[in-house]
């Protein structure tokens, strides 16, 4: 039955479309209907991350059969359900679609542009609130009952949690008022699938006994099989008795549940490393996949004597651009240099909030486990450890994405900073792009969060070579601490830095000369797009000194002046809002010169859209062609050299 299917697709997909979701809608059987729904469910939320190349299978199978049955079965009109964690966000969505309560077609829209955001958005209609950035959900629910009982409305609200989530202090802050303002009509299920991100809960930094912790708040506890969903009905009837406390439900749950080689308790599952925490699977994989949830559907279906699934089939899909060889890969270049740098420097230790895999840490941990300090997913505890650290001589390097470590933790870096004390920060995931995970995760204000904090210096580089400049400055010749921005995804790069290439701080480079036009640029991203329109530009007519200033925080002002010298007009580009970013440190400083040059910004003036790397540096004006058509129209302008722009 499902090899037959899997054989059919050659290179292509599968979906389950409307009309088999209303058929089995009908079966009054509700345990039948709902496990029948989950993996129908299951099917279509695999398609839509295969067909992006991105997103979260292990947890959107876990939690889809709880997310089936309160929507089926608990939920009333007026109740509200929001995930708080946001990874399962493609269950969700394909659990939405099946119900028709959003239009079928977004099936093909995960992670595009006017489509699906990676984590859920309220822009989405069945989304009650933003979520991505984790520990906010019951804080965010108490402001909702709180809304709701001042206008009168009643209604539970049903938040999803995920059990690494609950290492956020902020989870922890939401629980006393709750339960003191006896808030009966909150009810948190925690997806208790026991890994967050790629490994263990209970290695990474152990909840202990959560039953106990939750008590001790004054919530009404209760704990089940999380896909047992008869289990499942005997909880939910129970809550409805408890009238003066909120709720939580500890659903013990697999993660990839469905599927038994992504299942976390298989024999082919890495437990070290658990392979589909996110990303998409390759295609023998979703076939493997497809056949075995489509055969356990059929076989639901043969026992109740009714029709086998109809799948529909897309063939013609456009295939997302893989990186060549050739890419270069910062993350890989940091991993190799921090190594180095430990090798020499006995002092330097690493810290990690439960990304070691996607910030690079796995050779550091296996060259030298006494020096990784995995603190979860915890900030500003993370932060603060380091303080700790450096205070007594360590030299603490420290690890998140660039949208959480700079936010979370603000302050935290703020008290370090004030014990003028060295600590280098790590923010990878740097950037606009990648776009699929959305704004959640598109770190485009770090640079304006950290810009002030006394003796902060910020450094991106924009190839390997300068990864390694870059961190040897931050450890060996900053006089306090310093901030490190990476881009995470591969980049094909087609400019080099000169030869004997050195730091200086405050001073860029030149990669291409020119005479007429100026860009400053940072990071392979965007000096990639701007060494291309500055291609272009050259053939139609316009000179353009492209030059690389990978120093975020600060510019030598001397230096500055000389190097736009000659230049009609100047352009900066900012992998960041506009607002708070480099090229509005570099117009306060020409603005204080009265000879002053025309100049023009690129960057984001607005909460960033979620979609293919393509679609949302196109969507936001950083991709070659608009950056050509602006400097070229802007250059040609009869009044160019009388207006300025800032």
């Amino acid at each position: 039955m499902g090899e037959q299917v899997s054989q059919a697709l050659e290179n292509g997909l599968a979906y389950i479309g409307v009309n088999e979701f209303e058929r089995i809608l009908k079966i009054s059987d509700s345990i039948f209907k709902n496990t029948l729904f989950a993996n129908m469910a299951r099917i279509n939320a695999l398609y839509m991350i295969a067909r992006s190349g991105s997103g979260h299978i292990g947890s959107s199978f876990s939690s889809l059969d709880i997310v089936s049955w309160l929507h089926l079965e608990e939920m009333q009109a007026e109740d509200i359900f929001f995930s708080s964690k946001g990874h399962d966000a493609p269950g969700f969505y394909a659990a939405m679609i099946g119900l028709g309560r959003l239009p079928f077609e977004k099936i093909h829209g995960l992670r595009r542009l006017t489509g699906l955001p990676g984590h859920p958005d309220v822009n989405v209609a069945v989304c009650a609130t933003n979520t991505g950035s984790l520990g906010m959900g019951i804080s965010k629910a108490k402001g909702m009952l709180y809304a709701r009982k001042t206008t009168g409305k009643s209604g539970n609200i049903f938040v999803m949690t995920g059990d690494g989530e609950l290492q956020e202090g902020q989870i922890w802050e939401s629980l006393i008022s709750a339960a003191n303002n006896k808030l009966h009509n909150l009810i948190v299920i925690v997806d208790h699938n026991q890994l967050q991100s790629d490994t263990f809960v209970s290695t990474t930094s152990d909840l202990g006994d959560l039953v106990a912790k939750f008590l001790a708040f004054g919530w009404h506890v209760e704990r089940c099989n999380g896909h047992d969903l008869q289990s499942l009905a005997d909880v939910f009837t129970h809550f409805r008795d408890i009238n003066n406390k909120p709720k939580i439900l500890i659903a013990d749950t697999i993660k990839g549940r469905g599927v038994s080689f992504m299942e976390h308790t298989s024999l082919d599952s890495d437990i070290a490393l658990y392979r589909f925490h996110s990303g998409a699977p390759d295609h023998a994989l979703y076939a493997k996949a497809l056949d075995e949830l489509v055969d356990k559907v059929n076989q639901d279906l043969q026992k109740a004597n009714m029709k086998h699934l109809v799948l529909n089939i897309e063939n013609n899909i456009s295939q997302l651009k893989k990186p060549l060889p050739t890419a270069e890969r910062l993350i890989l270049a940091y991993s190799k240099a921090l190594i180095a740098e430990a090798e020499k420097n006995p002092k330097i230790v690493a810290l990690d909030a439960d990304l070691i895999l996607d910030t690079g840490l796995i050779p550091f941990r296996e060259t030298f486990p006494e020096r990784l300090v995995e603190c979860g997913i915890a900030e500003q505890d993370m932060v603060s450890q380091a303080g700790g650290m450096a205070l007594m001589g360590l030299l603490p390097v420290v690890h998140s994405f660039a949208c959480f470590l700079s936010a979370r933790p603000n302050e935290q870096i703020y008290n370090n900073a004030t014990e003028k004390t060295r600590i280098v920060y790590v923010g990878s995931l740097a950037g606009v792009v990648p776009g699929g995970p959305g704004h959640s995760h598109q770190a485009v204000r770090d640079i304006a969060a950290l810009s002030a904090i006394p003796g902060l210096e910020m450094f991106e580089p924009s190839c390997e070579a300068e990864v390694h400049l870059g961190l040897n400055y931050c450890l060996n010749k900053a006089n306090g601490p310093s901030y490190l921005r990476l881009v995470s995804i591969p980049c094909e790069i087609p400019y080099s830095l000169p030869e004997n290439y050195q730091l200086e701080a405050g001073k860029g480079v030149i990669l291409r000369e020119g005479k007429d036009v100026a860009i400053f640029a940072y990071g392979p991203i965007l000096l990639t797009k701007a060494w291309h329109a500055a291609l272009n530009l050259n053939q139609r007519g316009i000179s353009v000194r492209l030059i690389n200033l990978p120093w975020l925080n600060q510019i030598n002002e001397k230096w500055l002046m000389e190097i736009i010298a000659g230049c009609k007009i100047i352009f900066t580009l900012d992998n960041h809002q506009i607002a708070g970013g480099q090229g509005q440190q570099i117009a306060a400083i020409l603005g204080k010169h009265t000879n002053k040059i025309p100049m023009q910004h690129f960057g984001i003036n607005e909460i960033p859209v979620c979609g293919t790397n393509d679609e949302v540096l196109t969507a936001h004006g950083l991709d070659t062609i608009n950056i050509e058509t602006v400097i070229f129209n802007s250059f040609n302008q009869k009044n160019i050299y009388s207006t300025i722009t800032i």
